[in-house]
């Protein structure tokens, strides 16, 4: 057996594309956030905001959060004096789930994951400890995906430059994320964010190795993102195509090409009609 979790192939066919960050004392920007159409939108406790800041953040968005715009958290790190009581924000219905940046140990999402009431936890890989514990992490329940936090890794271990030089490391993400059964890793920032092409170029070459979406720090890179990491327009014709034979027959059995088509098929297909048209790049 190669996998340590099962999934639903349906309703994994395209998980989110593009997480984007807002801090966490900024509120006003919230609501920009959520209309980016920015697949998920990651409210920012940790790097966005200043340590003088971190109360009044938490406080302004336990104050803004709703089970009406559910967003993800990142919290503050197990080992400062935040972690505590941004578990415990955690709990909040708004809350969709829960980022743990710099993790790795295990006991720390066993915690996050006791704490938020089961939520589903994106533990961001940014050291060597943590990549060296990385398969331990994503076997951990809860664990949604992998991110990869490659500006602090390459911090870390001194790496300079971000393609060809994190090549092996992001390997392994795909890798791990594969054995342990859970969805394709998220992969770092793109800072320059007034670059469209540098993004897409960034986004291409991820989505080639394997990884399945991508973080975003300003809300200008979210469809360029959304639009490498989505469906192709060969995967949304297969789709409308299964859709069509789906209607036609009605009753019985269902065929395409000469081969049945199940009831996995048929969820895989509307995913797929779902996520390519709802991001601004398609028409």
């Amino acid at each position: 057996m190669t996998t340590t979790k099962a999934l639903d192939s349906a309703s994994h066919a395209f998980p989110a594309r593009s997480y984007l960050f807002v801090p966490a004392d900024r509120p006003e920007r919230f609501s920009r956030a959520l209309a980016s159409r920015a697949d998920a939108v990651i409210v920012d406790l940790e790097d966005a905001v200043s340590q003088d800041r971190k109360e009044t953040a938490r406080q302004s968005l336990a104050d803004w959060l709703s089970i009406e715009h559910p967003v993800h958290l990142r919290v503050n790190g197990s080992d400062t004096s935040w972690f505590q009581a941004d578990m415990e924000l955690c709990r909040h219905p708004g809350v969709l789930a829960i980022v743990l940046p710099k993790a790795e140990e295990a006991d720390e999402l066993k915690i996050l994951r006791e704490v938020g009431g089961g939520k589903p936890l994106l533990p961001m890989i940014e050291s060597a400890r943590g990549f060296a514990n990385m398969n331990v992490l994503a076997a951990q329940p809860g664990v949604e995906r992998l991110i990869f936090g490659t500006y602090d890794f390459r911090f870390d271990l001194g790496i300079e430059g971000d393609c060809e030089e994190l090549l092996y490391f992001r390997s392994q993400f795909v890798l791990t994320s594969k054995l342990a059964g859970i969805q394709a890793p998220v992969d770092g920032v793109t800072t320059e964010f007034k670059d469209a092409s540098r993004v897409r170029s960034d986004s291409i070459s991820a989505r080639r190795l394997g990884f399945g979406g991508k973080l975003s720090i300003h809300p200008n890179q979210v469809a360029v993102v959304n639009e490498c990491f989505g469906p192709s327009n060969e995967d949304i014709a297969w789709a409308e195509r299964v859709m069509a034979a789906t209607r036609a027959a009605a009753r019985g059995a269902i065929a395409l090409d000469g081969k049945m088509i199940d009831r996995p098929i048929m969820l895989k297909a509307e995913a797929i009609l779902r996520v390519g048209h709802r991001g601004p790049e398609r028409s």
